[in-house]
């Protein structure tokens, strides 16, 4: 690691919360409790805007501590270059190993190229890494509900076969996030039982019920959907 790298490192633990490490770990459990420095996300976000999208540091993957995943996702998350912004998360996402990490991965520079990124959503969903999956359908959920929405999104999430609980857990917030935005659209394709994935369905389901976007007439149709004459709780 060359000096810039290392005095990174340094400063992550200079900022240093014992406590919130504990809680942080507590909270993403496919990490290690010993790769946690605890540094908290707003002090994240002012290191990444002191840092150069062609700073070493972003060479050297994979990086041990989430932190110094966190800090480079939002690092590349700030690129306002398509070509070099896809460069750098295409470099990274094989790397990402939890689901805050990859959550935390939101491009603006996206909203000006939605041709080009919907083309590499199907190439993310195709991956069998499961947090570039849940990064593809992330992208669909953040930038395709509104005027670039097509039915179609919804079955390409439904074909993926990766059935874990960080990717399911993405599809049903997807599902559930599309009902709310294009509700003509989605609640039939709810109702006609297209979801796969019967863990999806449920979680789906879950989610809509729990949302305060989703209207109280709908909730109750989507209880007679799955739950039948029970009451859910």
């Amino acid at each position: 690691m060359d000096n810039e790298g290392m005095n990174i490192l340094e400063e992550l633990f200079n900022h240093q919360d014992l406590k919130y490490r504990d809680f942080e770990a507590n909270l993403t459990p496919t990490v290690n409790k010993e790769c946690f420095i605890g540094v908290r996300t707003p002090i994240l976000r002012e290191m990444a805007k002191k840092i150069d999208i062609n700073d070493a540091f972003l060479d050297e993957l994979p990086h041990k501590y989430f932190e110094e995943n966190q800090l480079h996702a939002f690092v590349i998350s700030n690129i306002k270059d398509y070509d070099l912004a896809i460069k750098r998360l295409e470099e990274f996402l094989p790397y990402v190993d939890n689901w805050a990490t990859c959550d935390q991965m939101k491009f603006k520079v996206f909203k000006k190229h939605k041709k080009e990124v919907l083309l590499k959503v199907k190439e993310w969903l195709k991956s069998r890494h499961e947090y570039t999956i849940r990064f593809g359908i992330e992208v669909l959920m953040n930038y395709y509900l509104e005027d670039d929405f097509d039915i179609k999104h919804l079955e390409l999430v439904n074909k993926l076969k990766k059935d874990t609980y960080y990717v399911n857990m993405m599809m049903a917030w997807y599902y559930a996030t599309a009902l709310a935005k294009q509700r003509d659209a989605v609640l039939p394709f709810i109702l006609e039982d297209k979801i796969n994935n019967p863990e999806v369905k449920r979680m789906t389901i879950r989610k809509a019920i729990e949302s305060f976007r989703i209207s109280d007439e709908d909730k109750c149709i989507l209880r007679e959907f799955y739950y039948g004459n029970k009451t859910s709780k």
